[in-house]
Parts: C-alpha cells; sequence; structure tokens
C-alpha cells in the first residue's frame, strides 16, 4: 500500500495506493470456472492513533484501489495508519507521516 498525506494550511491530501486483486466473484477463468470473491470489505484510516475514516467497500470496487480524503487538524510529522480487511480474512496495514 502506497500512502501520501500532504498538509496544506489547515487541511491535509490523503491519498492511498492499495495492491489487491478484488475479484467480484462473477468472472471465470480459462476452464470455464467462476473466480471466488476476493474484496477489501472495510477501511479504516487513523491520524496519530484516532479513526478517522471508515469505509464498508463491496465486490464493484476496481483491483488496486486509490482512495483519496482530506482531514482537518494534521499536522507535519503526524502518523497517518491505514488498514483494510478482506473477504477472506486477511488485514493490512501501512503507516505514512504528514508532510
Amino acid at each position: 500500500m502506497r500512502i501520501r498525506a500532504q498538509a496544506s494550511g489547515d487541511k491535509t491530501t490523503v491519498r492511498i495506493l492499495m495492491a489487491h486483486e478484488m475479484e467480484t466473484g462473477q468472472r471465470k477463468d480459462a476452464a470455464g470456472k467462476t473466480i471466488p470473491a476476493w474484496f477489501i470489505q472495510e477501511v479504516t484510516a487513523s491520524l496519530n492513533g484516532k479513526t478517522v475514516l471508515t469505509a464498508d467497500w463491496g465486490p464493484a470496487v476496481s483491483k488496486n484501489p486509490f482512495m483519496q480524503f482530506t482531514l482537518k487538524g494534521a499536522k507535519a510529522g503526524d502518523k497517518i495508519a491505514v488498514t483494510w480487511k478482506d473477504n477472506r480474512g486477511e488485514t493490512r496495514t501501512d503507516e505514512a507521516t504528514v508532510s
């Protein structure tokens, strides 16, 4: 996961690129068998340990999704952590420092 957080004035823009297959469960492979669904269900972002965003996703989100949001109150040096959890129970958390 690649995270960039840039402060400008009183607002901080956070950009996140997640590497995930995001299979819908509706595609078929070359043999004609359905590829099982595998997608991110929940995304959480926190600023210095305090949750600032929670999103529930479904199978309609594209492969390797990009997400951007703006928040107030962050300053240079603060830590942004982003966690996703998929329908297989796998999770990933990455952090970035606000610049």
